[in-house]
């Protein structure tokens, strides 16, 4: 009988522990289901964070950062200008712009920073654009006037006075290429595609520099302008001779009494490239092509932006390098 309740005793012992790794097998299975949905839900969730298009934190009271997708890479100095009371708010950090939204949730902020520097720049371009455009329409007509007036001075003047009116010339010469490129600049490019010779292209280039002032001895070097190319030749005459100039301008800030300009054209890979260099000062490549922005003496900051809209027009590419100073332009 002993033998029996013992028997029974170690069945019931047996089926309680056989029960028991049953349920525990079945509490683990079901932890792992669990851990597994919580990281997929975590996954999810920093995707989310990743995919959007701000810089986003997370942080806690004490300013603890809990949560930050890659947008917010170098950009941490953000939380230490910011009033973390203010729900909406615009900073500015290293020439950037920031909008911020702040979102309150159980005890921690959500802190949204979209960058809104282009369209910053934008709306600063198009009021300094209409500004401009203005500026030129106003300027445009009395400018034509006194080029009339110049040009009949010029057949009345005698030897003595007609370096005089050159120069005066080639002011107006320059005061019309800024308007001209300030109206092509507001209006937009539309470019006239038509077959023109290279050797075209480089005498209308030698012309405008004759009509160019400057006052050192500059050596102006051409090589391979030969053949054909499909283009605006009127719009393409005034990126070679905006980039003419700027090489003139750098050279006229050098503290060398003379210096060179060379223009280059190869033709490989099915595409027409020209590489212009200068002996100049060396130019800010963070503002290179940044309209109305520039750090030449005489320079408006509009030529170069221009420049690239109407190679752009043109399906081709523009680069630039210091050391040496080359500009690439590349054309199909």
């Amino acid at each position: 009988m002993m033998e029996l309740l013992e028997q029974n005793e170690t069945k019931h012992i047996q089926d309680g522990l056989k029960n028991l790794i049953e349920q525990t097998y079945l509490i683990e299975k079901e932890y792992k289901t669990l851990n597994e949905s919580y990281i997929s839900l975590q996954n999810f969730i920093q995707d989310i964070v990743e995919s959007l298009g701000a810089a986003l934190w997370v942080v806690d009271m004490s300013g603890n950062i809990l949560l930050k997708n890659a947008k917010t890479s170098g950009f941490d100095a953000i939380l230490n200008l910011i009033d973390l009371k203010r729900a909406n708010q615009e900073i500015e950090l290293e020439n950037r712009h920031f909008a911020i939204k702040i979102t309150t949730k159980e005890q921690n902020k959500i802190i949204l920073a979209t960058d809104i520097s282009d369209e910053k720049r934008s709306a600063r371009l198009v009021s300094m654009g209409a500004v401009a455009a203005h500026l030129s329409h106003e300027i445009r007509n009395p400018i034509g006037s006194i080029s009339l007036l110049t040009s009949t001075l010029l057949k009345r003047a005698d030897e003595k006075n007609r370096p005089i009116i050159d120069e005066i010339q080639k002011a107006i010469f320059r005061v019309e290429r800024i308007i001209k490129a300030t109206l092509l600049f507001t209006k937009g490019v539309h470019i006239n595609k038509q077959s023109f010779s290279l050797e075209k292209l480089e005498q209308n280039c030698l012309t405008a520099i004759n009509q160019y002032a400057f006052s050192k001895e500059i050596e102006f070097k051409f090589s391979g302008f030969k053949g054909e190319i499909l283009g605006d030749i009127d719009l393409l005459d005034m990126v070679f001779s905006n980039l003419i100039f700027n090489a003139i301008d750098a050279i006229e800030e050098d503290e060398n009494n003379s210096g060179q300009v060379t223009l280059e054209h190869i033709f490989k890979n099915d595409s027409h490239v020209f590489y212009i260099s200068d002996s100049g000062v060396e130019i800010d490549k963070s503002v290179v092509f940044e309209p109305f922005k520039t750090t030449k003496l005489k320079g408006n900051g509009l030529g170069l932006a221009l420049s690239i809209e109407i190679v752009h027009a043109h399906k081709g590419s523009i680069c630039f390098q210091n050391k040496p100073k080359i500009f690439t332009i590349t054309l199909p």
